[in-house]
C-alpha cells in the first residue's frame, strides 16, 4: 500500500510500507520513499533487490521511470541501498550518500557501473535543488552509521529520518500516524530496544536533538515503522534526549573471550 504522506498537485511525497513480502518474510520491514516534484523525481533509501521489482511497478503510478534523477541513501546498509546496481543501470539518476561511503557502495555495482553517479555528501550536509524544491542532507552522524544523513524536504517539511525513529511493527500496522504523546509512549515498546542498541550514545542524541529543535517539522518519517506527527514528535524528542544507549550502555563484561571448555 502507497501512503501519500504530501500532496499540493505538484510536489508529493510517497512512502510504499508494504514492499517487503512473500520470501522476504524474515527481512527487515522497510519504508521506501519517492518524491516527485514538478515531474522530477528522487527516491529515499530505495532498499535493496527484495523490493525493486515492487518499488519499479508501483513508482510509476506516479511517474515514468525515466524521470527518476535522484538517489538519496542515509547510509550505506543493504536495506538502504543494496539494489544500487539495478538503479543505476535502468536509469539515469545519481546517488546522493556520505562521502565516507562513497568508495564503499560501488561494490553493490558490477565494474565501472558506478563511475561518475556518486554524488559524496560532505560532512555538514548540503542543499540539493530539485523542481519547484530543495532537499536538505542534514547530518546525523552516529545515528547509526559513522556517515549518516537524513533528508529535509523544503516544501513538504518533512524529515526522513532514517533509523532515528523507527519502531519494529509489521506493514500493516503503518497505515496513520502516530500523532499524540499518549500514542507514542503505548508504542514505545516497538522502538526502545532498537535506539540502545543501534543509537551509537546519548551525546549524539543530545546533539541531533538541539538540531531539529531548530527545523519546521510537520512530519518525523523513519524508514522503520510508523511516522510520527504532531505533539508526539517532541514526545519522541524528549525521550531520545534522555536515552541512555550504545556505548553508555556497554561494559568490559560485553568483551570478554570466551573460549570453548577443553
Amino acid at each position: 500500500m502507497a501512503i501519500e504522506l504530501f500532496n499540493n498537485g505538484k510536489h508529493s511525497c510517497i512512502m510504499f510500507n508494504d514492499l517487503v513480502t512473500g520470501s522476504a518474510e524474515d527481512a527487515v520491514q522497510a519504508n521506501q520513499f519517492l518524491i516527485v516534484s514538478h515531474g522530477q523525481g528522487a527516491l529515499i533509501d530505495p532498499s535493496g533487490n527484495i523490493t525493486y521489482n515492487a518499488l519499479t511497478l508501483a513508482m510509476q503510478k506516479y511517474m515514468p521511470k525515466k524521470n527518476l534523477e535522484f538517489l538519496f541513501a542515509s547510509h550505506q546498509d543493504p536495506d538502504i541501498i543494496g539494489a544500487l546496481d539495478k538503479w543505476l543501470y535502468s536509469t539515469e539518476c545519481h546517488l546522493y550518500v556520505s562521502q565516507l561511503w562513497a568508495r564503499f557502495v560501488p561494490h553493490f555495482c558490477n565494474l565501472n557501473r558506478a563511475d561518475g553517479r556518486i554524488i559524496g555528501i560532505p560532512d555538514e550536509g548540503m542543499p540539493i535543488p530539485m523542481m519547484g524544491s530543495t532537499l536538505y542532507a542534514v547530518p546525523a552522524h552516529f545515528l547509526h552509521a559513522e556517515g549518516n544523513f537524513q533528508f529535509y524536504d523544503s516544501t513538504s517539511k518533512i524529515l526522513f529520518s532514517g533509523d532515528m525513529g523507527a519502531s519494529l511493527v509489521e506493514a500493516k500496522s503503518i497505515s496513520k500516524p502516530i500523532s499524540t504523546k499518549t500514542e507514542f509512549y503505548d508504542q514505545l515498546h516497538t522502538m526502545s530496544g532498537f535506539h540502545k542498541r543501534y543509537m551509537v550514545s546519548n551525546k549524539v542524541c543530545r546533539f541531533w536533538v538541539n538540531m531539529v529543535r531548530q527545523m519546521d517539522i510537520a512530519m518525523l518519517v523513519p524508514q522503520h515503522g510508523r511516522y510520527l506527527t504532531g505533539e508526539a514528535i517532541p514526545a519522541f524528542l524528549d525521550w531520545i534526549e534522555n536515552l541512555q544507549c550504545g556505548i553508555d550502555l556497554f561494559t568490559q563484561e560485553h568483551y570478554r573471550f570466551r573460549a570453548l571448555a577443553g
